[in-house]
């Protein structure tokens, strides 16, 4: 046995050393993300005068602002996937994106319009490269048959990402808040580089992992280009054309911004159709429930991610921070859903399994079904904390709402998210095409960002409905959602082929 090999084949409490790097890189950069979120929208509001100067917009743009950006960070996923699959390979293509949110991060600390924006372009790519990339390799340290390893596995990945951005709610924030916004921007951008210097020093252990799989030039389905392919075939065609026939018209006769969307979205579209075009019966059938699960996706993260922009508003607006005598920083409440995950996620992970050795239904499509369930069920909470706050004449705030019912919110969102997310992190790794692997966690990840974008239009809309209406419509539309996605889990499990069917409980 080579040396190489002793030290690919070293493990963690029985997992592969790999998932310690990827976890501590992970961890960094959500550090960076996170930090930056949380204070992001904030900053967006703030005054232009005064010790700690903001950006001065309206609520309104900021929330819209806060979903595009979301929303281009996972969608840039999507060629972050195709550069791995065909050029670099997940391990390089990890390293290209920590490189460029470093430099991202770094601009955003320089206080000039050009650089926020230059900043969050980079962001946005450094995130396509890596973010879907990193799971993918997470996936990748276990065997094919390791199901319920590889499920824990992602548990502990999940970890990381949650200590990140635990701790970076709570630093950058107040930094960001108390001191100075760039401040905030800065360390954000520290973080980065660290975890981007650890996944430098930890290749040794990844050097098995996450490299580039040469495609056989026989077959023409793989070698041929994957934009060329979407006009190939009928299906695909049509499915590209007809969304991009909406993005032109609702360009030219409603909103540019959303008819490029839309034609973003048509490129999504007939990826997904490719896909589907080039697998075998088990995999199309594979491919569909798949597409399914990112359905599920979209509806559970457009409803989540209200946490960093209405959410947020309304912590730092509507909601009294009093403790005592001290001002709780608004960008904190960011942290607690992190710190719950921290946590109870060993405890959800060991009632699924306790669930399963019981004999009840346990499949990822379930659990995700019921994670829908369960955040949306948290925005009642919210509801509550809407008809709390009173108004006077003039429509000033004369009593705010208490800060017990966003920590009630949050702890049904974090439940909700430990119950759907990392399993259906895992889901896709299991159904996805080996070939197409980075594009279709690529896929997923653009879901999550559509997602974003839907909370994003939903924060908007809270203007004209108020947070009240809004936030009742969530819990109702998800609760029936999920309700529904329960109800056909028979014949979508059979598109699975047994898929999940032959895993092993761990004793």
């Amino acid at each position: 046995m080579t040396d190489q090999t002793t030290t690919q084949n070293k493990t963690f409490f029985g997992h592969p050393i790999g998932l310690l790097v990827l976890f501590f890189t992970e961890l960094w950069e959500r550090f960076s993300y996170y930090g930056m979120r949380a204070i992001l929208v904030l900053y967006l509001v703030s005054e232009t005068s005064g010790d700690n100067p903001g950006m001065g917009w309206s609520d309104s743009s900021a929330i819209a602002l806060y979903g595009w950006y979301t929303m281009f960070v996972y969608l840039a996923t999507i060629p972050g996937g195709i550069l791995a699959d065909r050029y670099l390979g997940q391990r390089k293509s990890v390293m290209l994106g920590g490189l460029l949110l470093c430099f991202g991060h770094g601009i955003l600390a320089v206080e000039a319009l050009w650089a926020f924006y230059t900043g969050l372009a980079f962001i946005v790519l450094g995130v396509g490269c890596l973010k879907g990339n990193i799971s993918t390799m997470v996936g990748g340290l276990y065997s094919k048959n390791d199901n319920n390893k590889r499920d824990m596995g992602f548990y502990i990945f999940y970890m990381g990402i949650n200590i990140g951005a635990a701790v970076a709610a709570l630093v950058v924030g107040y930094i960001g808040e108390t001191y100075n916004w760039h401040y905030g921007f800065g360390l954000a951008g520290i973080g980065m580089a660290i975890g981007q210097f650890g996944y430098w020093k930890g290749q040794k252990y990844l050097s098995h992992v996450g490299n580039l799989i040469k495609i056989e030039s026989s077959d023409e389905s793989n070698s041929e280009n994957l934009f060329l392919q979407i006009f190939k075939k009928t299906n695909s065609l049509i499915g590209f054309s007809l969304m991009a026939l909406l993005g032109v018209f609702v360009g030219l006769y409603i909103d540019w911004s959303y008819g490029l969307l839309l034609i973003a979205i048509a490129f999504a579209v007939g990826f997904a159709i490719v896909v589907y075009n080039n697998g075998n019966k088990v995999e199309k059938d594979r491919i569909l429930v798949t597409y399914l699960a990112f359905l599920i996706v979209i509806v559970f993260w457009g409803s989540f991610e209200q946490a960093g922009g209405l959410m947020n508003l309304y912590a730092s607006q509507k909601t009294d921070l009093s403790l005592g005598s001290f001002m709780v920083p608004a960008s904190w409440f960011q942290s607690v859903n992190a710190i719950f995950i921290l946590i109870f996620a060993t405890a959800i992970g060991s009632f699924w399994i306790w669930w399963k050795k019981s004999g009840y239904e346990h499949s990822s499509l379930f659990k995700m079904a019921i994670g829908v369930i369960i955040m949306g069920f948290g925005f009642f909470f919210m509801s509550m904390a809407a008809n709390e706050v009173v108004y006077d004449g003039s429509g000033e705030i004369t009593k705010k709402s208490a800060m017990y019912w966003l920590v009630l919110a949050y702890l049904f969102h974090t439940i909700g998210e430990l119950c759907s997310s990392p399993v259906s992190l895992s889901f896709v790794t299991k159904l996805a095409p080996v070939k197409y692997a980075s594009l279709m966690m690529g896929l997923y990840f653009a879901a999550t960002g559509l997602g974003g974008k839907v909370a994003g239009i939903l924060g908007e809309k809270s203007e004209d409905f108020g947070e009240y209406t809004i936030f009742s419509g969530i819990v109702i539309f998800t609760v029936v959602f999920g309700l529904l996605v329960i109800a056909l889990l028979k014949p979508l499990k059979r598109l699975t082929h047994n898929v999940e069917e032959n895993e092993r409980i761990l004793e």
